[in-house]
């Protein structure tokens, strides 16, 4: 803790509600951009009141502890339901989740079934399936966790997932706008800043990527947080919505934004799966500059609520505003 959090903190009258939390000072900063995404624009400032966030994603040993406290199943460990996925082969209604599968070889990326696997036996104790386990990765992100997941988990704690825009302050740091959380200029050869796909995507790797690493490998950003440029993707509490900001509010700065609505972040285009969404963000080892140049703060991505995958993760926040969880 800095000299100046400490000093933020008295002010406020706030003491850290957990172990291992930063405290993020008030402001306004810049959120989304113009130069990348579609869905990352408009760039416009925000406010933001200060608030608490975990200085790293959550780990296995931490969800482990939660679910041996609680007995708590995940999703990914319940046995799917016949009467949501009619017409499906009894053989797929089984418990699992997606896992990346590299290829064999270069392939054509607007088809990302041939990296992503429906696996049988998945979830965040087993991440590529009944076969692996966690057992050397207890200071991993853990994985495979639907939304309820974790949301539970947060419950347990007393903690709450962050919105949107808290998880873009807390990513940003004190850079107005920059590309990454370490400012304008991509990583140089020989100064590995994050853990994104190093390689020829899906099929090909270099040496230490394409999968979780522990928290806390890659250098922190200014405000002394770990892992919020690739490693996973991280889920907000925000509902995702095409357009973060509405056409007529645009004569002042928002302060502390939020999503959409529950039913506006259904998927337009798949009527026929009528599951709400939420918004991750910050990228994840599968992000290749070619395919998703999304380890970036302002990048963002709509997640069903129900689907937990091996690259999306969690950590939590706090607003010491507003009412214990």
């Amino acid at each position: 803790m800095t000299h100046e959090q400490a000093q933020i903190m008295s002010a406020a009258g706030s003491n850290p509600p957990a172990a291992d939390m930063i405290w993020i000072p008030s402001g306004t900063f810049t959120m989304g951009s113009d130069r990348h995404y579609r869905e990352e624009a408009p760039a416009r400032d925000v406010s933001v009141d200060g608030f608490w966030v975990a200085r790293t994603p959550t780990t296995n040993a931490q969800y482990a502890e939660f679910v041996d406290a609680t007995g708590y199943v995940t999703v990914a460990e319940r046995p799917l339901d016949p009467a949501a996925f009619p017409g499906a082969p009894a053989e797929n209604l089984v418990a699992g989740s997606m896992v990346f599968v590299p290829t064999s070889g270069p392939v054509d990326l607007r088809h990302l079934s041939q990296w992503w696997v429906w696996t049988p036996g998945a979830s965040w104790r087993h991440p590529e399936g009944r076969h692996s386990t966690i057992d050397h990765r207890a200071d991993h992100p853990v994985v495979h966790l639907a939304a309820e997941d974790a949301q539970a988990y947060a419950n347990w704690t007393g903690l709450a997932l962050p919105t949107e825009a808290q998880w873009e302050r807390a990513a940003r740091g004190h850079a107005k706008g920059a590309s990454y959380t370490w400012g304008d200029e991509p990583e140089s050869a020989g100064t590995p800043l994050a853990n994104y796909y190093h390689g020829a995507f899906p099929y090909r790797h270099a040496p230490g990527y394409g999968t979780t690493t522990p928290v806390g490998t890659f250098p922190p950003n200014d405000f002394g947080l770990v892992d919020m440029a690739g490693n996973v993707w991280e889920w907000t509490n925000d509902w995702y919505a095409e357009k973060r900001f509405a056409d007529d509010d645009s004569c002042c700065i928002p302060s502390n934004p939020r999503g959409g609505s529950e039913q506006d972040s259904f998927d337009t285009n798949q009527p026929q799966f009528p599951i709400a969404r939420r918004v991750i963000k910050g990228g994840s080892f599968l992000c290749a500059d070619e395919y998703c140049l999304r380890y970036r703060p302002a990048a963002r991505r709509p997640q069903p609520i129900d689907t937990g995958m091996s690259h999306i993760g969690f950590r939590c926040a706090f607003n010491p505003s507003a009412p214990t969880p």
